[in-house]
C-alpha cells in the first residue's frame, strides 16, 4: 500500500494517545488526514473520535492503513504493539509503513527495521522534540531517518505535527541515537540548572529574577527556559514528561554509548541522580524535578 502523493490525505493508523500522542494525532486531523485510532484507555478514543477519527478496537485494525503511526512510552510498549499475531508486523499491509515516534532504544531500532524489512514493509523512525504544548500546537521538531522514498512521503504527516523536520539519513536507528542524545542534553542542562538555583537560591537571591538574568544573557536556549522556569517555580505536577521515562532515556543513552565504546561520565552521574529522584518517591513527577535535589540536599523541602 503505498503512500499517497504530497497534497492527498492520507489514510493513518495512529497508536498511543498519551499526553503526546493526543495532540498529534488530533493535529493530524486537522491537517485533513483521515485517523484510525488505538489506545489501551478506550476514552481517549472517543475524545478524538469526537473530532472525526475512527475509533480502532484493536492494534490490527488501526493498521489498516497507509502508514501506522506509533507514540508509546518505551521499548517494551512498542514491542508489545508490533510483534506477536496481532501486532503491527503481522496486520500491515505488504509495502506500507511503520513510523515509530516512540523514544526507543538502538537496539530495538534496528530490530524493528529488520522485522519490517522481512515482512515486506518499511520502518521509519520519526522521534521528536517538544513537550505536550509543543505537541498540541503542531510545534514539535522532528527527527526523521529511513528510506528516502518512506521518509519524503511521509512529509505530509511530519508537517501536520512539527514546525520543522530533520532528516538524518537512511538508517532508522540514527534518529534514535540523536533524540536520546537531546534528552540526555536536556537532563544534563536540569541538573546543572537545579544546582546553580540551589546556589543562589539558599543565598537569599530571586531565582525567578536569577533565571531572568540567566536566559537574558548566557542562556537564552528554549531548554534553559523552559525547565528554569519550572525549577523556579516548584512546577512538577501534572508531570508533562515523567521521571521515570527520563531514566529509562538516560540508561538508553548510556546503553548506546557502551554499544559504540563511547564514555559518558556526565550521564552515569545523571542516571544516578534519577535513581535517588524516584526512591525519594519522584517517580511521577515532572523529570524537571530531577533539578530539585540539589535544593532538597541543601536543607530546602523535598520535591513534589
Amino acid at each position: 500500500m503505498a503512500i499517497p502523493a504530497q497534497g492527498v490525505g492520507m489514510r493513518i493508523g495512529f497508536i498511543g494517545l498519551g499526553n503526546m500522542g493526543s495532540g498529534m494525532a488530533a493535529n493530524l486531523l486537522t491537517a485533513g488526514h483521515e485517523v484510525i485510532a488505538y489506545n489501551r484507555s478506550p476514552a481517549k478514543v472517543a475524545a478524538l473520535a469526537e473530532r472525526g477519527a475512527t475509533a480502532a478496537p484493536t492494534v490490527a485494525a488501526a493498521c489498516a492503513a497507509d502508514v501506522v503511526i506509533s507514540m508509546l512510552a518505551d521499548d517494551t510498549a512498542v514491542e508489545a504493539v508490533t510483534f506477536g499475531d496481532h501486532g503491527i508486523v503481522a496486520s500491515l499491509p505488504d509495502g506500507a509503513t511503520h513510523m515509530s515516534s516512540s523514544t526507543i532504544s538502538v537496539a530495538l531500532a534496528e530490530r524493528l527495521t529488520a522485522a519490517h524489512a522481512d515482512a515486506g514493509q518499511v520502518f521509519v523512525s520519526a522521534p521528536v522534540f517538544g513537550r505536550p504544548a509543543a505537541a498540541a500546537a503542531a510545534e514539535l521538531f522532528v527527527v526523521a531517518a529511513g528510506p528516502a522514498s518512506a521518509v519524503a512521503g511521509l512529509q505530509p504527516a511530519f508537517d501536520a505535527v512539527g514546525q520543522r523536520t530533520f532528516v538524518l539519513g537512511e538508517d532508522p536507528h540514527t534518529a534514535n541515537l540523536v533524540k536520546l542524545s537531546g534528552n540526555f542534553l536536556i537532563a544534563s542542562v536540569i541538573e546543572s540548572l537545579g544546582e546553580a538555583l540551589a546556589l543562589v537560591g539558599k543565598a537569599g537571591v530571586d531565582k525567578q529574577q536569577y533565571l531572568e538574568l540567566l536566559t537574558s544573557t548566557l542562556f537564552g536556549a528554549p531548554a534553559y527556559r523552559t525547565y528554569g522556569g519550572l525549577l523556579a517555580r516548584g512546577e512538577f505536577e501534572p508531570a508533562g514528561f515523567a521521571a521515570h521515562l527520563g531514566l529509562k532515556d538516560v540508561r538508553l543513552v548510556l546503553a548506546a554509548g557502551e554499544q559504540l565504546e563511547v564514555p559518558m561520565p556526565v550521564a552515569s552521574l545523571i542516571r544516578d541522580r534519577f535513581l535517588a529522584l524516584l526512591a525519594g518517591g519522584g517517580r511521577d513527577l515532572d523529570w524537571s524535578a530531577l533539578g530539585a535535589l540539589a535544593a532538597w540536599e541543601a536543607g530546602g523541602p523535598k520535591p513534589g
